[in-house]
């Protein structure tokens, strides 16, 4: 079992750091969405790099910069600027393409998909050491770039549990409510019910966390009604 942290990163101190490295953390990741703040995103590598910084001096556990590609951002380019600073700190890196509020795919138009393919060519694995689906030359990167859906098992609420700020267990950050319950209610039962449970949402998915660990089950058991 891996702990991981998704954190837009603004509060992370050296004191902060210190105590996430003092509670076992393995891996943290933060989303970077631009070189300069605009109106659609302030999670600017600018804002940023101080923390970024920090993290080199102080964190124990791996980190992961994300960068994102799609609608609302202006200049696919940056995204290109981002893994290399990232990679210049001795950070892995990982591109993402944005979604909807429902975590579903936004097709990615010409030039952004231009984009993808020379931000790639410098990625890092990403920081949790599980294979990457989402990049590199993969059908699966391919299928979303193109608006495509992709035909794979989500293990969301299994395999892969995802804790809000309040202790629940959610499918992922862009599916709250699902299942919903709390992490210290949360059974062996409830693991295996999702682990067979289909997610509607799973063809146009761009969540990458949800797709690298789940893809050592792609080849295992189908999904269906669960029966206890």
């Amino acid at each position: 079992m891996m702990a991981g942290l998704i954190t837009n990163g603004y509060f992370l101190v050296p004191k902060r750091i210190k105590e996430l490295n003092a509670a076992g953390l393995d891996f943290l990741q933060i989303s970077i969405d631009n070189v300069e703040p605009d109106d659609v995103s302030k999670k600017s590598l600018r804002v940023l790099d101080r923390k970024l910084q920090d993290l080199k001096s102080y964190a124990a556990f791996d980190v992961n910069i994300n960068s994102v590609l799609g609608g609302g951002i202006k200049n696919p380019e940056d995204a290109r600027t981002i893994n290399n600073r990232a990679r210049e700190l001795g950070f892995s890196t990982s591109i993402g393409i944005i979604h909807d509020g429902s975590g579903r795919l936004k097709p990615l138009g010409r030039h952004r998909t231009q984009g993808l393919r020379r931000s790639v060519g410098g990625h890092q694995r990403a920081a949790s050491g599980v294979p990457e689906p989402l990049l590199g030359h993969s059908q699966l990167q391919d299928n979303l770039a193109d608006g495509k859906p992709n035909d794979w098992r989500c293990r969301a609420g299994a395999r892969y549990l995802y804790i809000c700020e309040d202790g629940l267990v959610h499918y992922c950050s862009q599916q709250r409510g699902y299942p919903g319950t709390p992490l210290e209610a949360y059974t062996v039962d409830d693991i295996r019910r999702e682990f067979a449970t289909p997610k509607s949402c799973a063809p146009y998915c761009t969540v990458g966390c949800v797709h690298r660990v789940s893809t050592m089950d792609f080849w295992r058991e189908p999904q269906g009604e669960w029966v206890k």
